[in-house]
C-alpha cells in the first residue's frame, strides 16, 4: 500500500498534484477499481493516445478529437462502475484534469481558429502530443499496474518510413 503521491511519482506523472488531504494518505484498489482501470487501460491502448502518429500519417484534427473523447471515456467508466470506484476516481480526474485538459483546451482553441491549416501549428501540435504521450503511456502503465494485469504500452514499435 502506498500513497498517491508516491503512485504517481513511482509512474512519473509528478506534474500531477493532489491536495495534501489525499496526498500521503494510503489507498489500496478493490475490484472493482482494478476492473474500471482495466476498462480504460484497453481504451487508451488502442487509441492515438497511447500509439505514435507518424509524420507521414494521421490527421491533426481526428487526433485531437481521439484525445479529448478520453473525457467522455473515463465519465461513462465512472459512471459504469459507480461510486465504489473512489480509488480509482482519485487517480483518473487529476490526471484528466492536469495532463490531458491543458493539451485539449490549447489546441481545441488553435483549431477552432484554423490553426491547423499552417504547416508549423502542425508541427508544434505533433511535438506537443509527442510529450502528451509521453505522460499518457505512464498512465497507461500506472493503469495496467492497478489491473494488476501484464503491460502491453510498449508491445509494439513503430517507426516512420
Amino acid at each position: 500500500m502506498r500513497t498517491i503521491k508516491k503512485a504517481f511519482g513511482h509512474f512519473h506523472l509528478d506534474k500531477v498534484k493532489i491536495g495534501p488531504r489525499f496526498a500521503n494518505a494510503k489507498f489500496s484498489f478493490k475490484d472493482v477499481d482494478r476492473e474500471a482501470a482495466w476498462d480504460l487501460y484497453v481504451e487508451m491502448l488502442t487509441r492515438i493516445t497511447t500509439q505514435p502518429l507518424l509524420a507521414s500519417h494521421g490527421d491533426e484534427k481526428t487526433t485531437l478529437e481521439s484525445v479529448h473523447s478520453l473525457f467522455s471515456t473515463t465519465r461513462g467508466i465512472l459512471r459504469r462502475h459507480g461510486r465504489r470506484t473512489i480509488q480509482f476516481s482519485k487517480i483518473a480526474i487529476p490526471v484528466l484534469n492536469q495532463v490531458v485538459r491543458p493539451f485539449t483546451a490549447k489546441w481545441h482553441k488553435q483549431n477552432l481558429a484554423g490553426g491547423f491549416k499552417d504547416a508549423a501549428t502542425r508541427q508544434q501540435f505533433r511535438l506537443d502530443l509527442a510529450s502528451l504521450q509521453s505522460d499518457l503511456r505512464n498512465y497507461n502503465r500506472m493503469l495496467a499496474s492497478i489491473a494488476d494485469v501484464e503491460d502491453l504500452t510498449d508491445l509494439e514499435q513503430q517507426e516512420d518510413s
